[in-house]
């Protein structure tokens, strides 16, 4: 089962497959997730230091591309597959606002894999 390091928060014992950010919430990290999970609003975003998968949901590349962002990745495209460490971006404490709808057991849309450039 994929250990979690999560800055400021500590040690997660995620599942194998669970979407990270679920581990994330179960794991105590109030992170934000305000579109329910669905790669639209990049408030899940979190920042790796170790073990950054290599692929991506082609809904996650295709939002960081279109926001412009780079160094980041979406919390709620990414299966726990193997030991991470990383920093949550936006958490309900520091941006004051509510984590959102609650997102699916599986990663929605369906992905599409490809790989994380």
């Amino acid at each position: 089962m994929p250990l979690i390091t999560v800055q400021g928060y500590g040690e997660i014992q995620a599942h194998d497959n669970e979407r990270l950010v679920l581990a994330l919430e179960r794991g105590g990290v109030d992170i934000l997730h305000r579109c329910g999970g669905v790669a639209r609003c990049t408030t899940c975003r979190v920042e790796f230091s170790a073990g950054e998968p290599s692929r991506m949901t082609q809904a996650e590349h295709d939002k960081l591309t279109e926001k412009g962002l780079s160094g980041v990745r979406l919390s709620c495209q990414i299966e726990c597959q193997h030991d991470m460490s990383l920093t949550p971006v936006q958490t309900v404490a520091n941006s004051g606002l509510e984590a959102g709808k609650a997102p699916a057991e599986m990663i929605e849309p369906t992905p599409v894999w490809t790989e994380a450039s």
